[in-house]
Formats: structure tokens, sequence, C-alpha cells
């Protein structure tokens, strides 16, 4: 099988410019009934101040230690302005978790469409995973290290969402067994460590940073070996 890149790094950006402001426009367009500013521009410059100032915070004491005093000094917006969006931390938390996960899978599931076999999605799902965490790499690293700061109720809802990636490689491994593209004894395992590898890339960004590899080096890397040790080599599909 061609295992060239589907598309580029540059390309991927192209067709999906993302970015903490999108995303905030997206919070506010879902939320317009709980959030008091009705001023449509304001209200997503100021919620992409927040967004930006809680990263920050978080980066350096972790969510849980991050009051909204903090906040409000840091992001120079005034208590009585920050409740206008929210009326908790946690309630900000929870937006900006369920926005994240639902533009990142809206991504994913619509780029794997676009494969024409189950070896074409799974490429293109890894590819995908990548260049979104590479894009918006300091939002990954967030929701992954801030999950445990959820409600409990919310917590459950954020482990639902962070097993939708793994949930999706798993099926396609699936498909590919039937059809006859993969021969894996352990599918299950085998979407857990591609999630793994895909999560290094973000969670140890520097080490690869240091050594100067880039998104589409490792993701050369990665395809080739997770096909080395899936591909059924006596199937007309990848001939």
């Amino acid at each position: 099988m061609n295992l060239a890149l589907p598309f580029t790094y540059k390309e991927f950006v192209l067709l999906h410019p993302l970015s903490i402001e999108g995303i905030c426009k997206e919070i506010y367009q879902d939320n317009r009934n709980s959030i008091k500013i009705k001023k449509e521009e304001l209200a997503i410059k100021n919620l992409t101040k927040i967004m930006k100032t809680v990263i920050k915070i978080s980066h350096k004491q972790g969510f849980h230690a991050m009051s909204l005093r903090d906040l409000s000094r840091e992001s120079e917006l005034s208590m009585g302005a920050l409740y206008n969006y929210f009326s908790s931390k946690e309630e900000f938390l929870n937006m900006m978790y369920i926005q994240g996960q639902a533009l990142i899978n809206k991504i994913m599931q619509e780029s794997i469409r676009a494969g024409q076999n189950s070896s074409e999605r799974l490429l293109r799902g890894i590819c995908t995973h990548l260049y979104l965490s590479e894009s918006i790499s300091k939002i990954f690293y967030f929701f992954y290290m801030e999950a445990k700061s959820l409600k409990p109720e919310d917590q459950k809802k954020a482990i639902t969402m962070e097993q939708f990636t793994e949930n999706v490689f798993e099926e396609l491994l699936k498909d590919g067994i039937q059809n006859g593209e993969f021969e894996i004894p352990y599918p299950l395992l085998t979407a857990s460590a591609i999630k793994a590898l895909l999560q290094d890339w973000y969670l140890k960004r520097y080490k690869y940073s240091e050594r100067k590899i880039s998104v589409e080096e490792y993701a050369n890397f990665l395809i080739r070996f997770v096909y080395q040790n899936i591909e059924n080599t006596n199937s007309k599909e990848l001939k």
C-alpha cells in the first residue's frame, strides 16, 4: 500500500484554520442564553482573552489552584465582567471542554469519511489527529491535564469524549480485519497503542522540538510503525 501522507500540515491548516478565537465563537453561539453579553464581537473578544488566560495560569499552577480573582487580575477583566459569561471557573472549563471536543470529533469524522477503504481511513485519522494537536497544541495539553478538575458528572462526559478517538481507531481496525486489509489479534489494544503514540506528540512536545522533528516526520514514522504491525500482506486491497 502507498503510505504517503494524505495531506500536508499546511494543507490541513488551510482547510481547518483552527484558533482559540474560533472555539470561543462556538462557545458563545452555543451558550447565548446563559451569557449576559449580547454583543457578539465583544463577547468573543472577552471569551478569547479569558480562555488564553485560563490556559496560561493553569500551565503555571494548575487549574485547581486558580481562583476567579487570579483570572480577573491576569485577564484584566473585573469579577463582574467574568460573571457575565459563567458563574464559576468549573462552568467555563466545562464549556471549553464540550466545545473543544465537539470540534475535534467533527473534523476527525469528516476527514476519515473521505477515505476509500479502511487503510485510507486509518491513515487519514492518524494524520488528522496529529495535525489537530499541532495546530491547537495548548488546548490539547490543557484538556488532557485538567479533565480531572471537572465535576464528577462532567468527568464522565470527558471520559466518554476522550474514548471517542480510541473507539474510532478500534472500529477502523475491526473493519480492516473484516475486509481482509488488516491482520491483528487485539484491535482494542492496538487502538490504545495508537492513541498513546498520538498523545505523546502533544504531551512531550519539548522532546520532539529539541530533536527538530516536524509533525509530518512524526506522522510518517507513526503511519509506517502502525502499518508494519497491522497490514495483511496477502490482502488484495493493499496491492
